[in-house]
């Protein structure tokens, strides 16, 4: 995905997208009537708020009253398109190659239609229009490929991908081109470029369960078994390459990754949606991802990407409509009816979700992302003992050395440090980071407690550096470094990174009361008392504000018994601080749950 990124910035398909904002619109609409540019607007808020629905109506009033401004039926074709009504999408395509023949999104979405309908010959004249070097060109290329595989000319369909490929996507195609070969039947020369693709992402899930169907269906279990088994020895997992793992170590041909021309190319629509998702074109994205669960309306797993990128945007009732909607019987039910439990906490009813995620972890106590859920869930409402028992059944379902167990000893490490278990804390911070020397989360929050109790000074500021060289836009990582100056008495240097810390995170009322703190330590007292101020009125849970009120209580409080390190020659404390007057502070946001699995 990482070559199809290069070029998202600067291609056409991308940069139309870019016109549809409604700052923009405000600008470029000259309503005919008052109605409409009221619903064009309105339809452009919802769109970039995700709310395709809502979107789709607005916009269906506003080509009432403008069916021939080319930018009122772009914007309509997009909402309908993101809203997965592919059929009004096309209709409005059809009309937006009447008031802007070249338009290239228009005929994208036409020919998904016509892809659908089996009429190849109409996809492939069709794209003839479209050049190789936009990202539209590359993306019609795939589909007419496929329509040339739906016609039975495969080798027409591979060699219409070269010019694409010269672009320096010839990595990226060779995994489609698989696809291609295996869907005409060419099944030895699927699986000898489907063995390139997995050459250059060996650990990207979909490549990796292509590969091991592959070679399941040819007989070669042994082999399947392997690819297998590299992809689990990074701790990583996926419940479709679970699912055909079961088939293989059954000695059971476990059936084509893609067993028609549809299927196909709704993994293209599936792979190119997620890198756009990634890259911020969130429009464009579910536009992508949308067309391709229609040409594949048993891919539960672009339902779930779906699923995931609603719940991303906030809106968990559509959300959970999709994850409700995947079929009993299918891989990825159980990670749906996890999300869902999860949507329900996010709409306001934690009990409820954690009696759902209790049920789930119940009937299924190797549910790894159940039990990942529910220990975030225990710890997000505090109920930190209980997450770390969760977090501990986690660890007794992985090995517990993989690479990527280190997210589990991380967050039982959070639960103890919570829970005042420091010592059982420490162990598994150290545990994490010897599974994952670089992780920033777990440098920041080990180094910052210790400077925090004052100890391991040296070694805390290091791993505290470290942590910011690895993620130097994280606010709290930077508050963390400004903290472990102002706890050592460099006062100035606190000032000046925990101004930064401010500037990436500005309503976090821990980082304006550090900020304030080192104010008043560097002498500017009134500068201190604003961050005071700010600290209070940004602060929703009440945690800060009870502390700092103390501070503005007098003009002359400043900071509350706040321990300060004096720094003896060798950089360790010249004597043994007290005990942090402030806990509170050590409850960083917890690293993010593993990539969910869809993606």
């Amino acid at each position: 995905m990482t070559l199809i990124s290069r070029l998202l910035s600067t291609t056409v398909l991308v940069t139309v997208l870019a016109t549809s904002g409604a700052a923009t619109a405000a600008e470029t609409f000259l309503p005919h009537q008052p109605s409409s540019a009221g619903s064009y607007l309105a339809g452009q808020a919802a769109l970039h708020a995700m709310q395709t629905s809502a979107a789709s109506r607005y916009l269906r009033d506003a080509l009432e009253g403008d069916y021939d401004h080319p930018q009122v039926v772009q914007t309509a074709l997009i909402a309908f398109a993101a809203d997965g009504r592919i059929a009004d999408a096309a209709n409005a395509a059809r009309h937006m190659l009447e008031v802007d023949p070249g338009n290239e999104l228009a005929l994208l979405i036409i020919a998904t239609e016509e892809l659908k309908q089996g009429k190849f010959d109409d996809v492939i004249s069709g794209l003839d229009k479209l050049g190789n070097e936009s990202f539209s060109g590359i993306t019609g290329a795939i589909i007419r490929a496929w329509a040339l595989v739906g016609e039975g000319k495969l080798e027409d369909g591979l060699k219409s991908l070269e010019p694409v490929a010269a672009n320096g996507l010839d990595d990226f195609l060779v995994f489609h081109r698989a696809l291609m070969a295996d869907v005409a039947g060419q099944h030895d020369r699927a699986i000898d470029l489907v063995a390139k693709a997995y050459e250059t992402d060996p650990y990207v899930a979909r490549i990796v369960e292509a590969y091991a169907r592959m070679l399941g269906n040819a007989g070669r279990f042994d082999e399947a078994e392997g690819i297998l088994n590299s992809f689990a020895g990074e701790g990583l997992t996926h419940p479709l390459v679970d699912s055909v793992r079961v088939t293989i170590q059954a000695k059971q041909a476990p059936g084509p990754f893609a067993d028609n021309v549809q299927t196909g190319a709704a993994e293209m629509f599936h792979g190119i949606g997620v890198a756009l998702a990634r890259e911020g074109n969130n429009e464009l994205a579910l536009v992508f991802l949308r067309l391709g669960l229609y040409l594949d309306p048993r891919a539960d797993i672009i339902a779930m990407v779906l699923g995931q990128f609603l719940d991303d945007s906030g809106e968990h009732t559509a959300a959970n409509a999709l994850y409700d909607a995947v079929p009993a019987g299918s891989p990825m039910k159980p990670t749906a009816v996890v999300r869902m439990a999860q949507n329900i906490d996010s709409l306001g009813d934690r009990a409820e979700a954690l009696r759902r995620l209790g049920n789930i972890v119940n009937a299924n106590p190797n549910d790894l992302d159940a039990l990942s859920v529910l220990g975030d869930l225990q710890r997000t409402d505090k109920r930190y003992a209980d997450a770390a028992k969760t977090y501990t059944k986690a660890l007794e379902v992985t090995p517990g050395d993989l690479p990527g167990d280190w997210r589990f000893y991380y967050v039982r490490g959070i639960a103890y440090e919570r829970n005042k278990e420091w010592p059982k804390a420490e162990a598994d911070f150290k545990k994490a980071l010897e599974l994952r020397p670089d992780q920033p989360q777990v440098l920041n929050y080990l180094g910052y407690s210790w400077v925090d109790q004052g100890v391991n000074l040296v070694e805390a500021l290091q791993m505290i550096e470290k942590a910011v060289a690895a993620a130097p836009n994280d606010g709290y990582i930077i508050d963390s470094l400004g903290w472990a100056y102002y706890r050592l008495g460099r006062y100035e240097d606190a000032v000046e990174t925990l101004e930064q810390a401010v500037m990436l995170k500005p309503n976090d009322p821990e980082i304006n009361d550090h900020l304030g703190d080192a104010y008043w330590r560097a002498g500017r007292k009134l500068e201190a008392r604003f961050q005071y101020n700010v600290a209070v009125s940004v602060d929703k849970e009440g945690t800060v504000k009870a502390r700092v009120e103390k501070k503005l209580a007098s003009p002359n409080q400043g900071p509350l018994d706040e321990p300060v390190v004096p720094q003896a020659a060798d950089g360790e404390p010249a004597a043994p601080p007290p005990e942090p007057a402030n806990q509170a502070v050590l409850d960083k946001p917890a690293a993010p749950a593993a990539a969910p699995p869809a993606l």
